[in-house]
């Protein structure tokens, strides 16, 4: 039997999921399997509307060996789970005549814990154990969130926090799951046989395709321990988010909230002698944590390096006592002693690697308003990492609607710790950058509009002449506005200012879940939303209801940024632009992303608007410019005013 075609495969799972075959979905899909059979690395650039999760599906269950696909958002997971892959493995089985399994795999503390459901959770300020569900008064929120899980547990296959709808907060779920470090193990749990996250471990190793995130991808790759089952390939959707992820699960961070948590936890099963140096210890890197005023630690301050080496043996001293001793007067000691192991390795981790003091993490002091001080470490890069532990022993393909950026992929082949394209060597990893093109006609579909007369933003300060241009467009596109601001106080400000201004409803983040916001702003034409970082990259509204996306700067990290200000000096240092590597490459991530709001379906339009002078008249703009997509580019405001009001008129003319 003649082995089937890519394009005719391809042909049956479009048909399959009732889309339409595009050229640029091909020309990935070939590209996908020519990278995945040669065993090599592709970054591919698809635009939105591509249908590039066909473009990558198809080619790896047609390759039959086992693929790991890895995304940023739950939201794509989902829709990998429930409506791509199940359509697809429908169409493909008949030609195949094979059926490829798939299952989700998230980490241990997304599954609901059968040992914490029945058996409570140890409770560090009295002996025994803590009944939550008697505890939380049955009419708080909490206690109806509790009783509502305990309901759930009986009737839930997965356990999946993400199949409890609607969902609960951070502090319930926290009642019933537990982490990969206070889990007591399939063989010693009592619940082991029925536990949901080795059931989906178990599912995993027999799929050909898991479905996971960046944070476990990041965890299998850094901790050594595999949580992830081999594959020989290796896809990386929403990729522009991947050194993000990676970097946030390779930091790590010491609060004296948490460390009197571990005292709590470990002093009631260890000798007197253990806890009260571990009490004295935490007592110390208290005051100094008083004192802690934010911003990045070139050297580890003395009195900050005394507390962490305290810290560091005391804590080394405990976790020693507690492998040792047992309690009989300790109701399910196991589950106590693992809790408090946990709490306590985790503080001997993060002391022990700042203590160390390597030249390749940035350490810093961050201050929050509700929760204090902490002291932090990040990796100054996390390049060497994903060049050693991700492209050393499978195929990589890396894709989402932005990474080539400024005209090229190697600004994000770098941070991925790639040499550039076509760079040849025995150790250097081998790849090619491909940009697949996107189904729709920016410079018919949008204009990219930079107001050009207004003041350059400084750091501080109101912006009075942006905020009248802001209000000036707003009224011109009849509302229809997303406004992304660099910082939530400015969302706030212009929030503030154009409701007292505007007859339009404006939604502001943070005053309503996300979901419910975007879905109020998808809703009324006239409505607009304004909002910060998660606005930039997580919205999707198609039609007349976006027909104007804002920024009000250009989204340089802030000059404070401990990581980012310690990444531009490092590359300063080594020769290359700084500003260019690290801030303007973010920026360029962000404006791209942003710009990506505005044009989801053929028949939308609409204007891009950027209320910051520089990305006219400073050197890094053409950069910048040539990141965001082909718009119809003006710095003409009459032109873009009439453009509004004529895009307006016709969305009101259609009923919309």
């Amino acid at each position: 039997m003649t082995k089937p075609s890519l394009n005719e495969l391809l042909h049956a799972a479009v048909t399959a999921v009732g889309g339409t075959e595009r050229p640029g979905q091909v020309t990935m899909a070939e590209a996908v399997a020519e990278a995945v059979d040669d065993r090599s690395h592709l970054l591919v650039q698809a635009g939105t509307g591509t249908g590039k999760s066909l473009g990558y599906l198809v080619p790896a269950l047609a390759h039959g060996e086992r693929v790991v696909v890895a995304t940023a958002t739950l939201a794509l997971q989902r829709q990998l789970v429930e409506r791509d892959l199940p359509r697809t493995v429908d169409a493909l089985h008949p030609i195949l005549r094979r059926r490829p399994q798939y299952a989700m795999l998230k980490g241990r503390s997304n599954y609901l814990c059968l040992h914490r459901l029945h058996e409570g959770v140890p409770q560090e300020e009295e002996h025994g154990l803590f009944d939550q569900f008697e505890a939380a008064a049955p009419s708080s929120k909490l206690g109806q969130d509790l009783l509502r899980m305990r309901d759930w547990a009986d009737e839930t296959e997965t356990g999946d926090r993400d199949d409890l709808t609607p969902g609960v907060s951070d502090r319930a779920w926290a009642q019933i799951s537990v982490s990969s470090r206070e889990c007591l193990g399939a063989t010693k749990c009592a619940y082991g046989a029925e536990c949901f996250a080795e059931m989906a471990r178990e599912r995993a190793k027999l799929a050909d395709v898991v479905v996971t995130n960046h944070a476990l991808l990041a965890i299998d790759a850094i901790e050594g321990a595999p949580v992830l089952p081999q594959h020989e390939v290796l896809i990386v959707d929403e990729a522009h988010e991947l050194v993000t992820r990676v970097t946030g699960v390779a930091t790590g961070e010491l609060t004296p909230g948490q460390v009197n948590r571990a005292v709590r936890r470990a002093s009631k099963l260890v000798n007197e002698k253990a806890a009260d140096a571990l009490l004295t210890a935490s007592e110390g890197f208290e005051r100094v944590m008083e004192l802690a005023l934010p911003g990045r630690l070139e050297e580890v301050p003395e009195d900050l390096g005394y507390a962490l080496m305290a810290l560091r043996d005391a804590a080394r001293t405990v976790i020693s006592a507690l492998g040792s001793t047992r309690d009989k007067s300790v109701q399910d000691e196991d589950a106590v002693r693992k809790q408090a192991m946990a709490s306590v390795e985790s503080i001997h981790g993060v002391a022990e690697r700042i203590t160390q003091g390597s030249e390749y993490d940035v350490v810093w002091y961050e201050r929050h308003d509700r929760f204090g001080a902490s002291v932090r470490v990040a990796p100054l890069s996390v390049s060497g990492l994903l060049r050693e532990k991700l492209f050393a022993d499978r195929s990589v393909v890396l894709t989402s609607a932005t990474l080539k950026l400024g005209g090229d992929f190697n600004g994000v082949g770098a941070s991925l710790g790639l040499a550039p394209e076509g760079t040849a060597g025995d150790d250097i990893p081998q790849w090619k950058g491909l940009d697949v093109g996107s189904p729709f006609d920016y410079p018919k579909q949008g204009i990219l509009y930079v107001a050009r007369h207004l003041a350059t933003p400084g750091r501080e300060g109101s912006r009075t002449d942006m905020l009248d241009e802001l209000a000036e467009l707003i009224e011109a596109a009849g509302g229809r506005t997303l406004g992304l601001f660099s910082s939530m106080r400015a969302a706030q400000a212009a929030a503030e200012e154009l409701r007292g201004r505007l007859g339009k409803p404006i939604l502001l983040q943070g005053e309503e879940t996300l979901g419910e916001l975007i879905k109020n702003f998808a809703a009324d034409p006239e409505t607009c939303l304004f909002g910060t970082l998660s606005l930039w990259q997580g919205v999707d509204v198609p039609g007349a209801s976006c027909q104007l996306v804002i920024m009000d700067r250009i989204p340089f990290p802030r000059p404070d940024d401990p990581l980012m200000s310690a990444r531009q000096k490092a590359v300063e240092e080594a020769g290359g632009n700084g500003f260019m590597a690290v801030a303007a490459t973010h920026a360029a991530l962000l404006m791209a992303q942003g710009a990506g709001r505005l044009v989801r379906a053929t028949g939308d339009k609409g204007v891009v608007a950027v209320l910051d002078p520089r990305l006219a008249n400073a050197r890094y703009g053409s950069y910048l410019r040539a990141s965001l997509p082909d718009f119809w580019y003006t710095t003409d405001r009459n032109q873009v005013r009439r453009s509004l009001t004529a895009i307006d008129a016709a969305a009101k003319a259609d009923g919309r």
